[in-house]
C-alpha cells in the first residue's frame, strides 16, 4: 500500500514539474518580452489620424476626458464622436465642443423602437465617416496619459503595419475590486502584448487600438463574427493580425487609463461581455490562453497535496521558490513598465484565485447567455 501511494504521489510530483516548466515558460517567452521590448524613436512623418469614440449616455466623461483628445499634439487629425442613443446631456456638451474644437465631428445615432444594435453597429457608423485612412480608437470614459499618445501610437505605422496594439490600463483607486480589476487588466495585457511581440497576436484593447480603414474594410466590416455582440477590438485582431503586419506601443506617453467598475455585480456583467468572444479565437490562440490557467490550477494543487504529505518536500519547495521568484521578478519589471503600481502585495492572492474566477464567470456565461445585446 505505501508503494502504491508512493507511486501516486511520484505521479503528482511529475505533474507539480511539469506544470511549473510550462508557468517559467509564459513567463519568460512571452511576459518577461514585454520589459524586454524596446521602444524605439520613429522619424516617419505624421500622418492624417481618425480618432473614434463610441458614447451612449457618456455626458459626464465626455466633458472631462473629452478634451485630452481634441488637444494632442499632433498636426493633422480628426476626433470622431459617435453619440449613440443617448438620452442625457450629451448633445449639449458635444454642441459646446464643437465651437471650440473645429477638429472634432459628431455621428449622431437615434433611437429606432423597430432597431436595436450593439456597440458593432456604432464603431461601424464612425469607421465609415472617417476621413483619414489611420483609425485609433478609445473609450469614452478613458483619457490618454500625455498629449503625446496620437503622436506615439501612429508613429508606427509604415507600410507593412495595419494595427498597433496600445496598452490601457484603469485608473489607481482604493479597494480590492479596484485592485482586481487592474491586476487582471495588467495580466491580460502581458498575455497579448507578449504573444504580439512573439509574431503571435491574438488580442487588442479597444481602449486603446487603432487600425487601417481599409483592412477593416476589406474583411467586411467585422466580417465573420459580426452577430457576435463583444469583440469589436479583440476578434477583429484576432482574425486580421499577424505576426508581419502588426507593432506594440506601450511607453508610458501611450498609455490611456479608464474609470473601474466599482460594484462587483456591474464588473462581472463586463466580465462575462468579454468573455462571450472566447470560443471565437483561432484554435491556436485558445490552446495558449487555456494552457496557462490550466497548468496553473495544476501547480498549486499539486503543491499542496505533495506538501501535505511532506513528499520530497525540499525538491517541492526548491521548484515552488523557483517559480514564485520568477514571477515575482518580471512582475515588478512589468509594473514600472507599465506604470500600474501597488499591485506585488495581491500577487500570490489573485494568481491563485483568478483562473477559478474566470472559469465560474465562464461557465455561467454559458448557461445564461449573459452580454446579449448589451452595448457595453
Amino acid at each position: 500500500m505505501t508503494d502504491y501511494k508512493n507511486l501516486i504521489l511520484l505521479v503528482i510530483f511529475c505533474i507539480f514539474a511539469s506544470a511549473a516548466a510550462i508557468q517559467l515558460f509564459y513567463y519568460l517567452f512571452f511576459y518577461l518580452a514585454v520589459y524586454l521590448k524596446k521602444n524605439g524613436e520613429s522619424g516617419r512623418t505624421a500622418q492624417p489620424v481618425s480618432i473614434i469614440i463610441c458614447a451612449r449616455n457618456e455626458a459626464e466623461n465626455l466633458q472631462n476626458f473629452l478634451p485630452s483628445i481634441l488637444e494632442q499634439d499632433y498636426p493633422d487629425f480628426e476626433v470622431i464622436v459617435v453619440n449613440d442613443c443617448s438620452d442625457d446631456n450629451s448633445y449639449i456638451i458635444l454642441g459646446e465642443f464643437l465651437a471650440k474644437y473645429p477638429h472634432l465631428r459628431i455621428s449622431t445615432v437615434n433611437k429606432d423602437p423597430k432597431f436595436t444594435h450593439n456597440k458593432k453597429f456604432a464603431q461601424f457608423i464612425g469607421i465609415k465617416a472617417a476621413k483619414n485612412e489611420i483609425l485609433l480608437f478609445t473609450d469614452a470614459d478613458c483619457r490618454p496619459e500625455s498629449d503625446k499618445w496620437l503622436k506615439t501610437m501612429i508613429s508606427h505605422f509604415d507600410e507593412k503595419t495595419s494595427f498597433v496594439l496600445g496598452y490601457g490600463g484603469f485608473n489607481n483607486d482604493k479597494g480590492l475590486l479596484n485592485k482586481y480589476i487592474r491586476y487582471d487588466s495588467f495580466t491580460i495585457a502581458l498575455q497579448y502584448l507578449g504573444m504580439a511581440i512573439r509574431m503571435i497576436p491574438y488580442m487588442g484593447v479597444g481602449r486603446n487600438l487603432a487600425y487601417r480603414r481599409s483592412v477593416f474594410f476589406s474583411n467586411k466590416g467585422f466580417g465573420s463574427h459580426n452577430h457576435v455582440v463583444s469583440g469589436d477590438d479583440d476578434l477583429l485582431v484576432n482574425t486580421l493580425a499577424t505576426g508581419g503586419n502588426t507593432a506594440v506601443e506601450f511607453s508610458t506617453q501611450a498609455h490611456t487609463r479608464s474609470i473601474p467598475c466599482t460594484e462587483v455585480n456591474k464588473w462581472i456583467i463586463q466580465k462575462k461581455r468579454h468573455l462571450t468572444t472566447a470560443p471565437y479565437y483561432k484554435f491556436r490562440d485558445k490552446l495558449l490562453l487555456t494552457i496557462e490557467p490550466f497548468t496553473r490550477m495544476l501547480f498549486y494543487a499539486s503543491f499542496i497535496i505533495l506538501l501535505s504529505y511532506t513528499f520530497l518536500w525540499p525538491w517541492v519547495l526548491a521548484v515552488f521558490a523557483s517559480r514564485l521568484i520568477t514571477q515575482i521578478i518580471v512582475f515588478i519589471l512589468n509594473q514600472k513598465k507599465l506604470n500600474e503600481p501597488g499591485l506585488l502585495g495581491y500577487l500570490l492572492f489573485f494568481d491563485i484565485f483568478s483562473p477559478l474566477i474566470n472559469s465560474i464567470i465562464y461557465l455561467s456565461n454559458n448557461r445564461s447567455n449573459s452580454g446579449k445585446n448589451k452595448w457595453k
